[in-house]
């Protein structure tokens, strides 16, 4: 059964480790990531982008599909299903749909108005027993082939957003989505020292988590970071994997076409990299 992701939170920042969310595209994203969880006995986000969601056939599909898969696997340790980035609508087509949390980004409006939304989503989800992740400055990334390095959130901002009730911040820190460009200056942990000592317990997430170095991960952990989000890291292990297996020529040898046995190599590099991430962070044997 799904779970709210606020508990998780709350274990993550008592015992010093953090929680890994990480995106979803497919069946065998899910299951990768579903069987690693129970392997490691480790709580785990699922996490769906608006974009992954219309991929997917919508939000009710992936409801279908994770909840099935629960039951038919065995799955024993908690496990969140989380809308990524999502759009005050999206926030409420995700709870409609049976998703156990949701992320409202409002970063890029102003403060008032990320706080006006925020608000009515707090009501919403606390009434439902769902988890909500709210965002104030916004993580930079790749858009239209220009990267934007992120923003620092301003501390003063953050407490208000933690003090409506969210169950989780992500509070920009200098971090980006996807690769990392050479000139990136790392993460501002000034910034979040700062959030910190705003907000108290209130558990704080890192988005853009791939390539950040594992000292930084591990420094961010320490002042209070409790989930940590992975995307593209998993996409590139799929792919070079994949890639390999069509480079040795496997897909034109007996029934190597199969898409069963096409996608099988990428499937086991997502299992080996969430497997990475979780002793990374702490929350192997933590579920």
């Amino acid at each position: 059964m799904l779970v709210s992701a606020k508990e998780m939170m709350t274990k993550a920042v008592a015992g010093h480790y953090a929680v890994g969310h990480f995106n979803i595209n497919n069946l065998e994203w899910t299951k990768a990531i579903l069987l690693t969880a129970e392997e490691l006995k480790s709580p785990v986000i699922l996490g769906v982008s608006e974009g992954a969601g219309k991929y997917m056939c919508g939000y009710k599909t992936i409801v279908g599909m994770v909840n099935g898969m629960l039951g038919e696997l065995g799955i024993t340790v908690p496990v969140a299903l989380h809308l990524d980035h999502g759009s005050f609508e999206g926030a409420k087509a995700c709870i409609n749909a049976g998703f156990s949390s949701v992320m409202f980004d409002g970063s890029h409006y102003s403060i008032e108005e990320n706080i006006e939304k925020t608000k009515v989503l707090v009501n919403t989800c606390d009434v439902l027993g769902l988890s909500l992740e709210a965002e104030v400055g916004s993580i930079g990334g790749e858009e239209d082939g220009v990267v934007g390095m992120g923003e620092c959130a301003d501390p003063d901002e953050c407490k208000m957003i933690a003090d409506l009730g969210v169950a989780m911040l992500a509070a920009g820190i200098g971090n980006i989505h996807g690769v990392y460009p050479e000139n990136w200056p790392g993460l501002s942990f000034e910034t979040l020292a700062a959030v910190k000592e705003k907000v108290g317990d209130m558990p704080l997430v890192l988005h853009g988590g791939t390539g950040i170095p594992d000292d930084m991960i591990k420094k961010a952990i320490s002042l209070g970071v409790a989930k940590i989000n992975v995307n593209t890291e998993c996409q590139l292990s799929f792919q070079a994997a994949t890639r390999q297996y069509i480079e040795e020529g496997k897909d034109l040898k007996g029934k190597g076409f199969d898409p069963r046995k096409l996608l099988a190599p990428g499937y086991e590099a997502i299992k080996d990299k969430v497997k990475e991430k979780m002793e990374l962070f702490g929350s192997v044997g933590k579920a």
